[in-house]
C-alpha cells in the first residue's frame, strides 16, 4: 500500500503535462506575408486538427508535448513543438521543388487486380504512379459534345445554369493518382465554375449580376470567344433563414476507408451552425437508422459525438435511406427556412431502388411533395458512381461537390458555406440569341447535360438549376464570324414544301453580336423573373485577367476530354493563359490549377498520336461524329522524357496526408 502514494506522485506530473490548452496563431506566406486561408493545422500523429480561416488565423487544442504540423498546397510543410506556448505564428516558404507526399489509404476487404480499390499510392517524383482504380467500376454519364450550330438555322441556345464544381475535384484526384481522367468525367462547365471571378456584385432587386464580353479564341485564332458571367449576391450567415439539415450518411462497407473524411467534413459543416438551426443524422447500410433527430445547432458537441460514433459495414440501401431522410425532413420542416438533405456517399447503391431512373423518380417525387432540397457530397474512387450522384443533385434541386481531401471540404463547407447552404436563385435558365448577320455558327463550351429546348425558357414549370449565395457561374461560347471560310455547322437542303429553311422573313439590322436572357425564381416564388444583356463585340485582340484564366480552364478541359474542337490547344498555352489571369488568389486555387496542369502534362502527355482527333463531320450530318474515346481509359502512355505516369519535380497537387485520406479534422468549438 505504501507504493500507491509513490505511484500517484509519479503519475501526477505526467497528467499535468498531458493537459491540453488552446493554441492560436496566424499562417502567412514568406513571399508577400499574405494570409494562407485553408492551411491544414494538425496535431502530429493524431486526427485532431483544423484549417485556417480567410485571415490565416487558426485555433486548436494541444498538449505541451504535442507538435503542430502546418501544410498548404505549393508550400513547404512546417512543424512547431507546442511546449507552453499559447500563440504560434508560422511563415510558410514556397516549395521550390514540390514533390508528391507518400500517402496510402487502406481499405480492408476491398481489393481487386489493381490493389486496394479505394487506396491511394503516390510515389515521389520520377517513379511510376500505380493505377488508382480499375476502369469499368466507375460510372460517368455520356453526353455528346456540343457541336457548332448555324446562327441562321438555330439562332437560340438554351440551357440550365448550375454552379457545381465536382468534376474539377474528380479530375484532380485522378491526375494525382497518375491516371488520365475518363473523358466522360470531364465536364468543362464544372471546371469553370469551380473558380470565383471578379464579376460585379448585383445591384437593385436582382440577386444576380450579368456581364458579357468577347475576345480572341486561343485555340482557334480565327474564331471569337464569348464569356457570359453571373455573380450571386452574398448573404451574411446571420441573414440566412434557419436551416433544417438532414445529414444522410452512407455507412456501407464501400465507405470503410472514406468515412473518416466524411465525418471530418460534416463536423466542419456543424461548426457553421447557429442556435436556430436544426440537425438530424440518418445513416444507411443494410438498413436505415435515424441516429439523432432535430438537434438544435447550439448543441454542436452532441452532433459531433453522434458523427464520431459512426462505423461502416454492410450493403447499401440508398433508396430506403433517401425515403427516410425525406420523412425526417418533413417532421422537422421549418416553414420559410432552408430545408435541405446533405447526402454523403460514393453512390454505389445495391439494395432496393438503385437504378438511375428509380433514384431520379424517387427524388423528384419527394422534392415536389416536400419542398426539401438535396445536396450531394461525393467521396472515394474505385467504385464511384458520378453519374448517379450528378443525377440525384439535379433532380433534388441541390448542388453537387466531390470531396477528395480536407482542403476541398473546407472550400465547400466552410468558405462557401452560404453558397452550399442557401440558394438565392432557383430554376435559373439562360437563352442566347445570335445575330446571323455577324455570326456564322456558334458552339457552347460544356453544359452538355443541361441543354433545354427553346420553349423551356419561358415555361416556369420546367425545372432548372440553382445558384447559391456568393457563387459565380461562367459560360463560354466559341463563335465563327461571318466571312470565315470554315462552316462546321453544315448546311440543310431546301425544303420541298416550305422553301429554304432558316431564312428569316425580316432581317433587323443590328451591331449586336448576340443577346443574353436569364430567367430565375426567388426562393418561395413560382413565377420567374427576367434579366437581359447584349454584346457588341469591340474586337478585343488579347485576353487578360479573369477572361484569360477562364479560357485556360476551358482549354485544359478540352485537352483532358480529348475534345474534337481542341484545335491548337497545348498544355503550355494553358499555363501561359492561367498565369496571365492569376490575379489576386488568396486561397491559392489558381496557383494550384497551374501546378495541376503541369501534372496533367506529365500524366497525359500529347495524346494526339494515341487518340487522334476525328475528321470533321460531313456538312450534311453535323451531329454524326462518332464518340472518340470510351469511358474505360487504359493506363496512361509514357510521357515524353519520363516513365509512365511520372510527375515532374516542379509540380504539386493537393495530397491528403495522414491515414484515411484526410489532412485534418476541424477543432471542436
Amino acid at each position: 500500500m505504501k507504493s500507491l502514494p509513490f505511484l500517484l506522485a509519479c503519475l501526477l506530473p505526467l497528467g499535468a503535462a498531458a493537459q491540453s490548452h488552446t493554441v492560436a496563431g496566424r499562417v502567412v506566406s514568406a513571399g508577400d506575408n499574405a494570409p494562407l486561408a485553408g492551411c491544414s493545422v494538425v496535431v502530429k500523429h493524431t486526427s485532431r486538427g483544423t484549417v485556417t480561416g480567410p485571415d490565416g488565423r487558426y485555433e486548436i487544442g494541444a498538449a505541451p508535448g504535442d507538435t503542430l504540423r502546418f501544410s498548404f498546397v505549393g508550400f513547404r510543410t512546417a512543424e512547431e513543438p507546442v511546449g507552453r506556448r499559447t500563440r504560434i505564428d508560422v511563415v510558410l516558404e514556397a516549395a521550390a521543388e514540390a514533390v508528391f507526399e507518400e500517402c496510402v489509404v487502406e481499405v480492408s476487404g476491398m481489393q481487386d487486380a489493381a490493389g486496394p480499390v479505394a487506396g491511394l499510392s503516390r510515389r515521389r517524383a520520377g517513379s511510376a504512379a500505380l493505377p488508382f482504380v480499375q476502369p469499368g467500376r466507375e460510372e460517368y454519364a455520356y453526353y455528346e459534345e456540343n457541336r457548332f450550330r448555324s446562327a441562321l438555322q438555330e439562332p437560340l441556345s438554351t440551357f440550365s445554369l448550375e454552379a457545381d464544381g465536382a468534376s474539377y475535384a474528380v479530375c484532380r484526384r485522378k491526375l494525382a493518382s497518375g491516371r488520365h481522367p475518363e473523358p466522360d468525367a470531364v465536364r468543362i462547365e464544372e471546371l469553370l465554375n469551380y473558380f470565383s471571378y471578379d464579376y460585379p456584385a448585383p445591384e437593385g432587386e436582382d440577386p444576380l449580376s450579368l456581364v458579357v464580353d468577347a475576345g480572341p479564341c486561343p485555340w482557334e485564332p480565327s474564331h471569337r470567344l464569348v464569356r457570359i458571367g453571373l455573380r450571386a449576391r452574398e448573404i451574411p450567415a446571420a441573414e440566412i433563414p434557419p436551416s433544417n439539415f438532414i445529414y444522410l450518411i452512407d455507412v456501407s462497407g464501400s465507405m470503410t476507408g472514406r468515412l473518416p473524411l466524411v465525418q471530418a467534413s460534416m463536423k466542419m459543416l456543424t461548426d457553421n451552425l447557429r442556435p436556430g438551426d436544426r440537425v438530424s443524422v440518418v445513416t444507411y447500410a443494410d438498413g436505415v437508422r435515424v441516429v439523432s433527430e432535430n438537434v438544435p445547432g447550439s448543441e454542436r458537441r452532441r452532433i459531433k459525438d453522434v458523427i464520431d460514433g459512426l462505423t461502416a459495414s454492410g450493403s447499401t440501401a440508398g433508396g430506403a435511406g433517401l425515403e427516410c431522410a425525406y420523412e425526417v425532413a418533413g417532421r422537422c420542416f421549418i416553414p420559410g427556412g432552408n430545408n435541405r438533405i446533405v447526402l454523403c456517399s460514393d453512390g454505389d447503391f445495391n439494395v432496393g431502388p438503385s437504378s438511375d431512373d428509380e433514384m431520379g423518380a424517387l427524388i423528384e417525387r419527394q422534392r415536389k411533395q416536400s419542398g426539401v432540397r438535396l445536396s450531394v457530397l461525393g467521396y472515394g474512387m474505385g467504385n464511384y458512381k458520378d453519374r448517379k450522384m450528378q443525377l440525384m443533385a439535379e433532380r433534388g434541386d441541390g448542388n453537387y461537390a466531390y470531396v477528395d481531401d480536407m482542403r476541398e471540404a473546407a472550400k465547400v463547407l466552410f468558405r462557401e458555406f452560404g453558397a452550399t447552404a442557401w440558394a438565392v436563385a432557383h430554376d435559373v435558365k439562360m437563352q442566347v440569341e445570335f445575330n446571323p448577320a455577324l455570326v456564322a455558327s456558334y458552339r457552347l463550351v460544356g453544359y452538355e447535360s443541361r441543354l433545354l429546348e427553346s420553349e423551356d425558357f419561358n415555361d416556369d414549370r420546367r425545372d432548372a438549376g440553382e445558384i447559391g449565395a456568393g457563387h459565380c457561374v461562367t459560360a463560354l461560347y466559341e463563335l465563327i464570324p461571318v466571312g470565315v471560310e470554315e462552316h462546321p455547322a453544315g448546311t440543310v437542303d431546301a425544303l420541298r414544301y416550305q422553301g429554304r429553311r432558316g431564312v428569316p422573313v425580316v432581317t433587323i439590322p443590328s451591331s449586336e453580336t448576340l443577346a443574353v436572357k436569364v430567367r430565375y425564381k426567388l426562393p418561395g416564388e413560382r413565377r420567374s423573373r427576367l434579366m437581359q444583356a447584349e454584346l457588341v463585340d469591340d474586337g478585343r485582340e488579347r485576353l487578360t485577367g479573369d477572361f484569360a484564366f477562364a479560357a485556360a480552364v476551358a482549354m485544359y478541359g478540352q485537352l483532358l476530354r480529348l475534345s474534337d474542337f481542341r484545335g491548337g490547344a497545348t498544355w503550355d498555352e494553358v499555363i501561359r493563359l492561367a498565369q496571365l489571369g492569376l490575379g489576386n488568389d488568396p486561397e491559392g486555387y489558381r496557383r494550384e490549377f497551374i501546378d495541376l496542369v503541369r501534372v496533367a502534362q506529365s500524366v497525359c502527355g500529347d495524346r494526339r498520336s494515341e487518340y487522334p482527333a476525328p475528321e470533321p463531320a460531313p456538312h450534311s450530318a453535323p451531329d454524326a461524329a462518332p464518340r472518340s474515346v470510351s469511358s474505360a481509359v487504359s493506363a496512361p502512355a509514357s510521357a515524353p522524357g519520363g516513365s509512365s505516369g511520372s510527375v515532374p519535380a516542379s509540380a504539386s497537387v493537393p495530397v491528403p496526408s495522414g491515414v484515411s485520406g484526410f489532412a485534418a479534422v476541424p477543432a471542436d468549438r
